[in-house]
Order: structure tokens, then C-alpha cells, then sequence
């Protein structure tokens, strides 16, 4: 029989990373207790890699698809189960660099449960953020996370793959609309200042292929649910119809839960436009992608327009 981890400490990668399942399960199991024990909310940054180091190929060695589904909620669960946010945050952080450093590890056939686990912990994150009730603070070091140096949104990291950008865009607000709806009656949601990360990488990604799918999968999906519904055109399709965003339209606000409330939808809408077109206004935004913002902003102008008239 294997050793099992000792219970009331952080578990060795070993342990987390066995062969074993029954060694894994409890592994997990004793890093929830430690982690939700306040006298251990600080965990230095060489212990941290090497934890998320374990708990990766922990998730690795899962090999069926209900124990990984099972797997991926336990983990992401850890966010919550942590008392400080400023501690979980870390945690988050830990999360993030470890999938950016592996990512090109990972074999095809593990690619879709490692999706999978990320849209977990986007979940969660969002759960933690609409607890602490968008404290300003926290909502700006996790954004800080999606796009500092080894963040999944980093503009400027050739280390990052631009397959997590694409994913975490196709799934973003969905997974906010589900985690809205898992709490009863929310905080106002500062709608702009979550899409900021994407809005940032649109404004200075080298790569073409990046903007394009955040225009064609997060920006103009939203903006065509956002329109009015007597202004609507069949023919163009959201990917994600309005209807599936009922949650975030009733709490939107712009940035400051603290100050703000919640905005109607034509004001909302005209408020990401707005936005979109003052980061292309903006110095640091490369010249083709401020070409790409303006003509979309022209675009869906116009077709404001053409449908008013």
C-alpha cells in the first residue's frame, strides 16, 4: 500500500501527483483542509510552484470522464475554500502560471479535460469575485492575473498560447452568466471592467488571429445581445443570443459596484462601444488593431443607424 499524505500539512507534489487514485483523492482532500485553515493563507511563491506543480499532474493521471469532471469541481473549489481573497488570488495566480507553463505539454487526447478545468476555475473565480461583492481591489489584481507576464491574456508573452485566449473568450461570459445565477441577488456586475483584459489583448496582440476571434466570438456576440430588441436582424446571429445572458443584463453596471448600479441595455451598449473606441484611440494600441476597433465600431454604428431609420 502506498503512503498516504499526512493530514494537517500541504501535501507533497508526490503524493498529489501518485499513481494511485485513493494516494490523489486524499491528497486533495487534506490540501482543502490545510488551505482552509487561516494560519496557513500564505504560502511562500517556491512552495506555491511546486503545489500547483502536483496538483496539475494530479489532474493528469485522472483518466475517466466522471472523475475528472468530479476532479475539476474539487479543485476549483480550493478557490472558495480559502478564507482571504487576497490568499486565493495567489492561489488563482498559481493556477494560471501553471497552465501557461504546461500547456504545450499536454497530448491531445488530455487537451479537452484540461478546457474543462479552466472553465471550472473561470466559474469559481467569478463566484469569488461576487462574494468579496467586486471589491475593487481584488477585481483589479484579478485582472492583473489574466494579463500580467505569464497570464493567459498577456498581450506581449510569446510564451503564452493564444489557444487559451480563444478559449477563455468563446467561454467568458457564459461562465459569468452561470455563476450570477448561482447566487440570489448579486452585486451590480462591473461588466467593462471584466471585459478590460480582452479589451486590452484586442488593442495590442501582434497576432491577427487573436483579435479576430475575440471580435468574432466575445465583442460582437455581446454587442449584437445588447441591441434593442426592435432593432434586431435575423441574419445576424449572436453566437450566445441575449436571452442567455438574462443574469449579467440585470446587474450590469460599468465599473464601481460601490458607486454605480445597474445600467439599462442601450446604455450598456453604447458604453462598451465607447470603450472599444477609446482603446483604439489609445497611443498604445498597434496601428492594425486600431483599424480593426474603428471599423468595427463603424460598422456596428451604422448598423444602428440604418435599423433607426
Amino acid at each position: 500500500m502506498p503512503p498516504s499524505p499526512p493530514s494537517g500539512t500541504l501535501p507533497l507534489g508526490k503524493y498529489l501527483a501518485s499513481s494511485e487514485k485513493k494516494t490523489r483523492d486524499k491528497a486533495v482532500k487534506n490540501l482543502a483542509a490545510f488551505l482552509s485553515d487561516d494560519e496557513n493563507d500564505e504560502i511562500p511563491d517556491i512552495e506555491m510552484a511546486k503545489l500547483w506543480k502536483g496538483i496539475f499532474y494530479c489532474f493528469w493521471m485522472s483518466d475517466k470522464p466522471l472523475v475528472q469532471q468530479a476532479l475539476a469541481d474539487e479543485l476549483a473549489e480550493l478557490l472558495l475554500t480559502i478564507k482571504k481573497i487576497s490568499s486565493s488570488l495567489r492561489f488563482l495566480q498559481g493556477f494560471w502560471m501553471t497552465i501557461v507553463r504546461e500547456w504545450h505539454g499536454i497530448d491531445r487526447l488530455r487537451m479537452d479535460k484540461y478546457y474543462l478545468l479552466i472553465r471550472r476555475f473561470l466559474n469559481a473565480s467569478f463566484r469569488l469575485l461576487i462574494r468579496a461583492q467586486w471589491d475593487n481591489s481584488a477585481l483589479k489584481d484579478y485582472n492583473a492575473i489574466l494579463t500580467d507576464s505569464g497570464g493567459p491574456l498577456c498581450a506581449n508573452d510569446i510564451r503564452v498560447p493564444s489557444s487559451l485566449s480563444y478559449h477563455l473568450a468563446d467561454i467568458y461570459l457564459e461562465e459569468l452568466e452561470k455563476a450570477l445565477a448561482s447566487f440570489n441577488s448579486p452585486s451590480p456586475t462591473p461588466l467593462l471592467a471584466l471585459l478590460h483584459p480582452f479589451i486590452t489583448l484586442a488593442a495590442q496582440t501582434p497576432a491577427s488571429m487573436t483579435y479576430k476571434h475575440l471580435e468574432n466570438e466575445l465583442f460582437s456576440p455581446l454587442l449584437t445581445a445588447l441591441r434593442p430588441l426592435r432593432t434586431r436582424h435575423p441574419q445576424k446571429r449572436a453566437r450566445l443570443p441575449g436571452s442567455h445572458f438574462s443574469n449579467i443584463l440585470l446587474t450590469a453596471c460599468k465599473y464601481d459596484t460601490s458607486t454605480e448600479g445597474a445600467i439599462d441595455v442601450a446604455a450598456l451598449r453604447h458604453e462598451v462601444l465607447q470603450t472599444l473606441f477609446d482603446a483604439a484611440s489609445a497611443e498604445s494600441t498597434r496601428d492594425s488593431n486600431r483599424r480593426r476597433i474603428y471599423a468595427l465600431y463603424k460598422e456596428v454604428v451604422e448598423d444602428d443607424d440604418a435599423s433607426e431609420g
